[in-house]
């Protein structure tokens, strides 16, 4: 509420000041004020029409949209106000000899429409910035009644002002009212630089400086008075996030230099240009310095497509190492003496190399499954088949090594009576390889393998095929995956962080940099123009 209160008090007085100086001049002229009200009406109901579109506008879109509208409905409030401030600054003084001037011509003109449009463009200015400006507020106020109920009380204890002031009933200091709203409405669109960012994040436009910085609900826990004012005048969240409280410290503090520095401190004229060289050079400098310095601040990425992975066996003793090739990678490997899986190995797009605790290498071909989650992830899916016909394995087992391998019983439909063995063994080893990828490196992997008997002899009168347990699988440690997992998302967080110091603030620099030399160019041709001829 107060943050509108303030806003249609500022706005609706300026307004008021308008109309009164074209008034106060048409009346000494003798002229009829009727045109002059026409204008103003119009403008007045113009500039509702555009708040209440920007309203039914933006509650019409969807979520998305609605936080991109609102984004856009804020930058614009801040560029309002903001050219508001400046503008009031450096035209307050001629603001009423350039009005009666036009007023002037109308009456010149003999033209009742000039007059009408004069205080329509007048009044139009001031009625569309407080339109917009009002929405943006509403739209960061945590209760619209009370907003809406600021902004009446507002423009209606300007409407009184500005009669009083025209009247002569009453004097005030403009230059100290102007000042001291103007510092209270630099604070409340620095709250909407906030804003805009958060909604800005929320419609996918801006996702870098997203860590967060302090929570301020200690400060003002929800529902209090507190909370009220740090939320719901100033548009300050209880968790702002980095570029949040960057975009709001940019906007701050210089509005504020400029609004509160004292005049006997301001650079002369002829000292101004040389000022803003020196700051300009400044901003470059920094800019410079962010763009060499803050990429440093990037850890080194855990994991590369070249390098190896240890994993375990299933029993947790050590295993085997993996790593990720592709293509020539694979073919040159194989030729180096890695076990032939097929002749696809040495052609596929990737391939996993196996190496065991004996230096014996194995290449498998991976299939792609798209993507999926996978240890708190969205990574890459592959998969493999191993197959391998049996080594080391004995062939021939008693009844006794069958029951031994087959956990302590006979397997089911085989007899020690009627099958007293011994058995001829075939063995095979059949496995399912996953492997789970981030930027095509790994950061997990399993083999499910298991070995499948067949036996024949010992008095079977057909072969017999026995799933075996599978002990020769392996598996990547799960202390290993979390540990990928938390440097990994360490890296990616940083390496998106630095984005906004090492390229977006450093353009920002640069663009403020580049306005201060433009302005100091042209403050220098005016001292040019002026100056005395010898």
């Amino acid at each position: 509420m107060l943050a509108t209160l303030v806003i249609g008090l500022r706005e609706g007085l300026e307004a008021a000041l308008i109309v009164g100086m074209i008034a106060a001049f048409l009346r000494r002229n003798s002229v009829s004020l009727k045109p002059m009200w026409f204008g103003i009406g119009a403008a007045v109901v113009l500039s509702a029409v555009v708040g209440i579109i920007l309203e039914i506008v933006s509650a019409a879109l969807p979520q998305q949209q609605q936080e991109a509208m609102e984004t856009i409905i804020g930058v614009v409030a801040v560029v309002i106000v903001t050219f508001m401030i400046l503008w009031m600054s450096k035209n307050a003084r001629s603001m009423k000899s350039t009005l009666e001037a036009h007023a002037g011509s109308a009456i010149k003109g003999g033209s009742v429409v000039a007059m009408a449009t004069m205080a329509f463009l007048a009044v139009l200015r001031e009625g569309v910035e407080t339109a917009v400006f009002m929405v943006a507020a509403f739209q960061s106020s945590l209760s619209p009644i009370a907003a809406g109920t600021g902004a009446v009380v507002g423009l209606a204890i300007a409407a009184g002002v500005g009669f009083l002031l025209f009247r002569g009933a009453i004097k005030l200091n403009l230059a100290k009212f102007f000042k001291a709203t103007g510092v209270f409405l630099v604070f409340v669109a620095a709250g909407l630089v906030m804003k805009s960012l958060r909604t800005a994040h929320e419609a996918g436009w801006v996702n870098v400086g997203q860590d967060p910085t302090v929570s301020l609900a200690w400060l003002a826990p929800n529902g209090s008075a507190r909370a009220a004012i740090l939320t719901g005048v100033l548009g300050i969240p209880s968790d702002p996030r980095v570029v949040e409280v960057l975009g709001w410290a940019l906007y701050l503090v210089p509005m504020l230099a400029f609004i509160l520095w004292p005049r006997t401190w301001r650079p002369s004229a002829a000292a101004l240009p040389r000022v803003q060289i020196i700051a300009a050079g400044t901003l470059g400098a920094a800019a410079i310095v962010l763009i060499v310095a803050a990429p440093l601040a990037i850890p080194a990425n855990p994991l590369s497509p070249t390098s190896t992975t240890p994993a375990i066996t299933s029993s947790g003793q050590a295993g085997v190492t993996l790593q990720l090739t592709s293509g020539d990678a694979a073919s040159a490997a194989l030729a180096a003496g890695a076990a032939d899986h097929g002749a696809a190995a040495s052609t596929a797009e990737k391939t996993l190399i196996v190496t065991a605790a004996d230096g014996t290498q194995s290449s498998y071909p991976l299939t792609a499954h798209g993507t999926e989650s996978h240890a708190g992830r969205t990574v890459s899916a592959y998969t493999a088949v191993a197959t391998t016909a049996g080594a080391g394995e004995p062939a021939s087992l008693s009844v006794d090594a069958l029951t031994e391998l087959n956990g302590g019983r006979m397997p089911v439909g085989i007899s020690s009576s009627s099958n007293p063995g011994p058995f001829t063994a075939a063995w095979t080893h059949k496995g399912k390889i996953s492997v789970w990828l981030v930027n095509d490196a790994i950061i997990d992997a399993a083999n499910t393998q298991s070995a499948t008997l067949t036996l024949s002899g010992g008095g079977l009168n057909t072969p017999r095929t026995i799933a075996m347990s599978g002990q020769d699988g392996w598996l990547v440690p799960e202390e290993d995956v979390t540990a990928a997992v938390t440097e990994l998302n360490s890296f990616e967080s940083a390496s998106t962080e630095n984005v906004l110091w090492s390229r977006y603030l450093p353009c920002a620099f640069i663009i403020a940099a580049l306005v201060l030399l433009v302005s100091a160019r042209r403050n220098r041709r005016q001292l040019l123009v002026t100056a005395p001829s010898p």
